[in-house]
This record gives structure tokens, sequence and C-alpha cells, in this order.
């Protein structure tokens, strides 16, 4: 791979890109995007199911990337909020909001991993969250939402000791494990992305 000082050129074709939920999302071949599109089509799509998304519905997501989930929301809800790490990809999502004529997404650069309570973003309200971190998990997030009282939580991961982990945060908050999904990303593989569905008691 070229380092980050090198120039990468296009020698010919259109720019990468991949398309979901009926979106084009351009991106950089030094993007993290999933490698598994047939899969990523599905998980995206059992996320929208479970959050039910409602025309008025404020949506968070956290660790949003370029805005897998992000956009595809934003077609539904009245507002998403993506929260993202790493200041490309949130350009990149800025922009691919853009292009897809999606102006009721909103992406923010903010190390999840840091105290985010003060942030701006943070002292909105949300009727729904979604997260996707990566292995590491969301242990930094994890009180926040409680605080929020979303009715839905969607969470991906890629390592189901740190999804345990996470989840008690939910769990003791009231809130219920309703629904368990494993997509097999990385076939041939030890690996499993897990999906969670938790919905808070009334």
């Amino acid at each position: 791979m070229a380092s980050d000082s090198e120039q990468l050129e296009k020698l010919c074709g259109d720019a990468p890109y991949y398309q979901v939920d009926g979106l084009r999302l351009d991106f950089s071949p030094r993007d993290f995007i999933q490698v598994n599109d047939a899969v990523n089509q599905q998980m995206v799509a059992q996320a929208l199911e479970w959050l039910e998304i409602q025309p008025d519905d404020r949506v968070l997501d956290l660790f949003c990337g370029m805005g897998n989930f992000t956009l595809p929301l934003a077609r539904r809800a009245k507002a998403v909020v993506g929260i993202e790490g790493v200041a490309t990809l949130v350009a990149n999502g800025q922009y691919n909001a853009h292009k897809n004529l999606l102006s009721n997404a909103s992406f923010f650069h903010q190390n999840l991993e840091e105290d985010v309570e003060r942030q701006p973003w943070a002292q909105q309200g949300f009727d729904k969250v979604m997260l996707d971190p990566a292995r590491a998990g969301a242990a930094g997030v994890m009180s926040h939402i409680v605080k929020l009282a979303p009715a839905r939580v969607v969470y991906v991961s890629c390592n189901p000791t740190t999804l345990a982990r996470d989840s008690k945060a939910l769990l003791s908050a009231g809130y219920r494990l309703a629904r368990v999904r494993m997509l097999d990303m990385f076939p041939h593989t030890g690996h499993l992305e897990s999906m969670a569905l938790f919905i808070r008691q009334e």
C-alpha cells in the first residue's frame, strides 16, 4: 500500500464507489469500507428494519465511517447525526450526503473514546441510536447512550467479547435484548459480524 504521503493517481475509469439502499457512496482506496458487499447490503437492511425509523425520528449514528448506515437512515428519518473519529471519513460522508441530496444528514469528527458529554451534538435528543464500533468496542460512549434514552439501539460488532461487555450498560439501564443476528462477513474465516437490537422497556 502507498504511504499517506504518496499521491494516488487514477489511471482510468471512475472513482471507486459502492451502492447501498439505492445510494451511491464514493470512497478513496485508503478509506475503510465493508469488504463483502452482499453481506453489507443485508446488514444495512436489517438495521433499518430493526430501528423502525419514523419520519419524525432523530437518529444518532456512532462510529459512522463514511455514512454506510447514516445515509440510508437519512432517507427515512427527520435528521441523522453521524459521529466518526477519522476526519477523512467524515469528509467523505459529508460529500456523499451532498451528492445524494440528503440535507438532513450531518457529520462530526470526534474521538469517541474521549468524554463526549460537552460536544454540541451530544446535547441533542435522539429517538434511535445506531453504532458500529471497531474491535475495541464502544465503552466510552455507552453511558451517554443510556442518558439519551433512545427507544431502540442497534449495535453492530466484529468482536463478540466487547459486544457482551458493552451490552451490560444497556441491560442494567432497563433495555432488553430483543434480537441477535450473526452475519458471515468474512467467509472461510473464524470471524463473524454480530448485530444486536436493544429496546427500552417502558
